[in-house]
């Protein structure tokens, strides 16, 4: 292939994907706070032995796994505001999107993790008269929280790849702001192969301080 890469056009709009990596990890900072609210209430209820709990949130989770990403974006964006008659920005209508999907997810690593301990810890923990709160903080969840965290990085790690979908609302992410670029440099390769390379660096930067927080963790 005879082609002149040429790196300079992309530069000089660096600017524009900072930016776009700048309102990327703010859309995911947000949608990963909301998602573990919404993924502790999913988890407890799926955890009750009430039906009219755990039903529902089954239902949710099962939507979420069944559905594509894009189509909440849509949703949420075009036909949530017919519904309630408010106007969403890209902005709002994205972390909607991605707190209601991630918090799915989360929800079952939260309820895996609680699942995994051993039921004679349960057991133990009743016979010497503790009340179910304290069995949950004294017991349950420090071991539990240990389990979560690979299963909970990798999907935090899945939900910011995925805020990439936010493009297509005209939401100020890298991908937009790339393709702004591309528009302006006609150099598709270039800009392109930078966005593939600003998300790698900035995930692989992420998953090494992780690493070496959970080796840290274990050692503590």
């Amino acid at each position: 292939m005879d082609y002149q890469w040429d790196f300079g056009a992309v530069w000089l709009h660096k600017d524009m994907l900072l930016v776009g990596l700048l309102g990327t990890f703010k859309l995911a900072a947000m949608s990963i706070l909301f998602g573990v609210v919404v993924g502790i209430f999913v988890a407890l209820a799926r955890l009750s032995h009430r039906r009219i709990f755990s039903m529902p949130a089954t239902w949710f989770v099962e939507f979420y796994r069944n559905t594509p990403p894009i189509v909440h974006f849509f949703w949420f964006f075009y036909a949530l505001p017919i519904v309630v008659n408010i106007s969403l920005d890209p902005y709002w209508a994205g972390i909607i999107a991605l707190s209601t999907q991630s918090g799915a997810f989360y929800a079952e690593v939260f309820r895996g993790g609680i699942r995994s301990i051993e039921r004679g810890q349960w057991e133990g923990a009743r016979a010497i008269g503790m009340s179910y709160s304290q069995i949950m903080t004294r017991v349950i969840l420090p071991q539990a929280t240990r389990r979560m965290v690979g299963p909970f990085v990798e999907r935090s790690f899945e939900l910011l790849k995925t805020t990439s979908l936010a493009s297509t609302l005209a939401y100020a992410d890298l991908l937009y702001e790339a393709m702004q670029v591309n528009s302006i440099t006609y150099r598709p390769l270039e800009v392109y192969s930078s966005v593939a390379f600003l998300y790698f660096i900035s995930l692989f930067t992420i998953s090494m301080l992780v690493r070496l927080g959970e080796h840290r963790f274990a050692q503590a």
